[in-house]
């Protein structure tokens, strides 16, 4: 069987926005605009601490609006908590991230690195999930990816 180690992997995604980057740097960083665009389609979001400096943590859950849905901490919730290790203005958010969860295959941090890239008609933003948790399926992973970069040029684009 294979080691917890040998079965992390990283996951991407990206998505041209129509905003400029500090707005959207705004948005990764204002707890009140994360809790609206961070939680994937069929979900919530609910910001429970949020401390936004290098070093600062933060708290969050989002919950699932589905009833039946199996979370990563309880029957309708995946609660993680983690801290800002990289804000660098208008160009780069490092997240350091953990689940709550008694099952080892949501065990271990994962790293999340946002990065914003000015071009032709807005901001190239790009987000690389390191050390994805093995219980964290890679498909439905991309498509949450894929969903939180859609509500936030939703957000950003307004």
């Amino acid at each position: 069987m294979a080691s917890t180690e040998q079965t992390r992997r990283t996951d991407t995604g990206s998505r041209l926005i129509k905003a400029a980057p500090s707005v959207i740097y705004r948005a990764l960083v204002e707890p009140e605009a994360v809790a609206s665009w961070r939680p994937p389609k069929g979900m919530r979001g609910e910001v429970l601490a949020f401390d936004a400096r290098e070093g600062g943590s933060f708290r969050m859950a989002f919950i699932y609006e589905e009833a039946g849905s199996h979370g990563k901490t309880s029957d309708n919730a995946d609660v993680f908590e983690g801290r800002f290790a990289e804000l660098v203005p208008d160009k780069r958010v490092v997240e350091l991230v953990g689940f709550e969860s008694d099952d080892p295959a949501f065990a271990g941090t994962m790293r999340i690195v946002t990065t914003l890239a000015p071009v032709d008609g807005g901001t190239l933003v790009s987000v690389s999930c390191e050390d994805v948790p093995a219980g964290i399926g890679e498909d439905d992973h991309r498509e949450g990816i894929a969903s939180s970069l859609e509500n936030l040029a939703a957000f950003a684009e307004t």
